[in-house]
C-alpha cells in the first residue's frame, strides 16, 4: 500500500504530540513493509531528521525566519500537492485542517482529529478564530476521520453531528525512545521532593487550581515543591497567585529542557499531577509510567480510558479532591508501589506497533 502524509504538521511544528505521532506512524508502517512517503516541503519540524531519509520528501531548516510560517504552509502547500498526486498513493493522510483546497485525487482520504478544545473551549481563543471552520471542511472532505479516542469521538458526534460509521478509534502510543531514555544513567537533581507538572499550564490545563489544592495543606506546603516543566515563563498574573497563596520564593519553579531532562524529573518526582479539565487523549501520564513515576490524575474526558486502573483519581473541579488525591499517593509509599506497578502494566497497550498496525486496519478497512 503507498501510503503518503501531507505537510501540515511538519509546517506548523518544531516539536510538539502532533507531528511526533505522524513520524512515529510513518516509521512503524514502513517497517509493516507499507511504501510511505512524507511530503514535508521545506520543514523545520526536528522529529522528520530521525527517519529514513527515503521516507521524506523535503528539505529541513533548523527555523523558519520570524513571522514567515505562512508563507512556508502556502509554498509547501503548492510545491507538494502536485509531487503527491504524480507519485500516485493509495492513501493520503492529512495531518491537519487544511485551509487551502488540496488537488483532487484518485484516491481515499484520511484525516486525524486530536481533540475538540476550539469547539468545547471557545473563550479561549479569539472570537474570528477560523479553526473549527477548517476542521469541518476538512472532515467533510476525507473520506474517514481517525479519532485518538473514544472520548473524542463521542465529541465528534455529538458537536458536529458526523455518523459514527465515519469514525475509528485508534489510541497513541508511547514513543519507544523516549521510554528507553528512562535505562540511561540518571541526571542529579538539587531540589528537595517534588511533584511534577508538564505542559502549557492556561485556561482548561487547570494549573491555577491545582496550586489552589496544593496551598490548602500546611504538610504538602512544608514538604514538597512543585515542578512545572515546559510552557512558558510564569506570567504575572501567576506569580501574584503564588504569592497570594502562601508559597514561598523558589518552591514552584519552571523548567525547560529535551526529552532526557524531561525523563529525569519523572523518573525522581514523587509523583505526577494531571489536572487537566479536558484532553483528547493525554501523552504526559505514559511517558510518566514509562519512568516509574507514580500518576495523579483527572477524571475528566478520556483520562480514565487511557490511563485506566494506573492512577488515583480526582475530580477537577473539586479542590478538596485533588487535594485528597494528593495526600493520598504522596504520603503513601505501598500506594506509589502500586500505582508504578500498574502503570507498567498500562503501558503494554500503546506500543509504537499497535499503534501502527491499528490505524493501517482503518485504511485497509476504507479500500
Amino acid at each position: 500500500m503507498k501510503i503518503s502524509f501531507d505537510h501540515q504538521a511538519f509546517t506548523w511544528q518544531s516539536y510538539g504530540g502532533m507531528s511526533r505521532s505522524f513520524t512515529i506512524l510513518a516509521h512503524e508502517l514502513s517497517k509493516l513493509g507499507q511504501d510511505v512517503n512524507i511530503f514535508a516541503g521545506i520543514y523545520r519540524n526536528h522529529y522528520l531528521n530521525q527517519l529514513p531519509k527515503d521516507l521524506v520528501t523535503g528539505f529541513p531548516l533548523k527555523k523558519y525566519p520570524l513571522k514567515s510560517v505562512n508563507f512556508f504552509y502556502y509554498l509547501n502547500h503548492f510545491a507538494m500537492n502536485p509531487l503527491m498526486k504524480a507519485w500516485r498513493p493509495d492513501i493520503i493522510h492529512e495531518t491537519y485542517y487544511s485551509f487551502l483546497t488540496p488537488l483532487t485525487y484518485d484516491c481515499a482520504r484520511v484525516a486525524t482529529v486530536y481533540d475538540m478544545i476550539h469547539e468545547i473551549f471557545p473563550e479561549m481563543f479569539k472570537k474570528d478564530n477560523p479553526s473549527t471552520d477548517w476542521k469541518k471542511a476538512a472532515l467533510n472532505r476525507v473520506d474517514h476521520i481517525i479519532s485518538i479516542s473514544n472520548s473524542t469521538k463521542k465529541d465528534l458526534i455529538d458537536i458536529f453531528g458526523i455518523n459514527e460509521n465515519k469514525i475509528s478509534v485508534v489510541h497513541l502510543c508511547v514513543d519507544s525512545s523516549f521510554a528507553k531514555l528512562s535505562q540511561s544513567k540518571p541526571i542529579s537533581l538539587k531540589t528537595k521532593p517534588y511533584i511534577l507538572y508538564v505542559g502549557v499550564r492556561e485556561g482548561y490545563k487547570n494549573f491555577k487550581q491545582l496550586l489552589n489544592a496544593f496551598s490548602m495543606s500546611k504538610n504538602l506546603m512544608k514538604d514538597f515543591n512543585i515542578i512545572a516543566f515546559g510552557g512558558p515563563k510564569f506570567s504575572s498574573i501567576e506569580n501574584k497567585l503564588m504569592n497570594d497563596l502562601g508559597f514561598l520564593e523558589g518552591q514552584i519553579i519552571h523548567i525547560l529542557g529535551d526529552d532526557n531532562l524531561l525523563g529525569a524529573y519523572y523518573s525522581q518526582a514523587r509523583a505526577f499531577v494531571y489536572p487537566s479539565l479536558y484532553e483528547g487523549f493525554g501523552i504526559p501520564p505514559l511517558e510518566s509510567m514509562a519512568y516509574g513515576c507514580p500518576v495523579i490524575s483527572s477524571n475528566s474526558s478520556s483520562m480514565p480510558e487511557v490511563i485506566g486502573d494506573a492512577a488515583e483519581f480526582f475530580d477537577p473541579t473539586s479542590c478538596d479532591d485533588m487535594l485528597r488525591a494528593l495526600e493520598a499517593v504522596i504520603y503513601s509509599e505501598s500506594k506509589i508501589q502500586i500505582l508504578k506497578d500498574l502503570g507498567q502494566k498500562r503501558l503494554a497497550h500503546f506500543s509504537p506497533q499497535k499503534f501502527a498496525q491499528d490505524t493501517l486496519s482503518v485504511y485497509k478497512s476504507i479500500l
